[in-house]
């Protein structure tokens, strides 16, 4: 099987134009739906991913996919060979962190996103405190993110990440999944109007 090397250019802007080469042109149906109305503008928001195992690899994929503004993506594992049944890693990216290996495919996948990745664990100290501050500041021109997602698969993390977003006032949305596979769950978080890990 030879591999295909075709890359496709930057795309200045979002267009609603139906043609084979727009790869926009289905999401741009949303606009002409009266569903949304203006999806260009999602070019205007970044997110955070934490965690790009099982829900943040599929996370991160379709929010490249959709051409969301910027991705940030926070993981502290590597890529190994029984990640090849359910993630979008190859098996030539074994031994790479988890981060690298998914901007090195969703950069080929939409060029127009900026992503920036972090291999680390957040929850040291130094990390926690870094992780922190991207929240705040590394969003689109400096800014803060707009939502940070959790996708991560254990406890510490998600207080983490709930100290993190409390502490700033950053929305944020939590998931997970069973540990049979068979079920999940999902809960938006906004620090001072909803529950959060630290409600008593």
């Amino acid at each position: 099987m030879s591999e295909n090397t075709t890359k496709r250019e930057k795309i200045a802007q979002m267009s609603s134009e139906v043609v084979d080469s727009n790869p926009y042109s289905r999401l741009m149906a949303l606009k002409r739906m009266g569903i949304v109305d203006n999806y260009e503008r999602i070019r205007d928001y970044s997110i955070a991913v934490v965690g790009i195992g099982g829900v943040g690899s599929v996370t991160s994929e379709m929010l490249t996919r959709c051409g969301i503004g910027k991705l940030i993506m926070f993981d502290y594992d590597k890529v190994e060979l029984a990640n090849m049944n359910r993630l979008f890693f190859r098996p030539d990216q074994s031994g790479m962190s988890k981060v690298d290996a998914a901007v090195n495919t969703l950069r080929d996948i939409n060029p127009d996103v900026e992503f920036e990745a972090h291999n680390y664990n957040i929850t040291s100290v130094d990390n926690f405190n870094h992780f922190m501050g991207r929240i705040k500041s590394g969003g689109l021109n400096g800014k803060p993110v707009d939502l940070v997602l959790s996708c991560v698969d254990n406890f510490e993390a998600r207080m983490a990440i709930n100290t993190a977003c409390n502490e700033i006032g950053q929305a944020w949305m939590e998931s997970g999944v069973s540990e049979n596979a068979v079920s999940g769950h999902v809960q938006v978080i906004l620090p001072g109007e909803t529950a959060c890990f630290r409600c008593k």
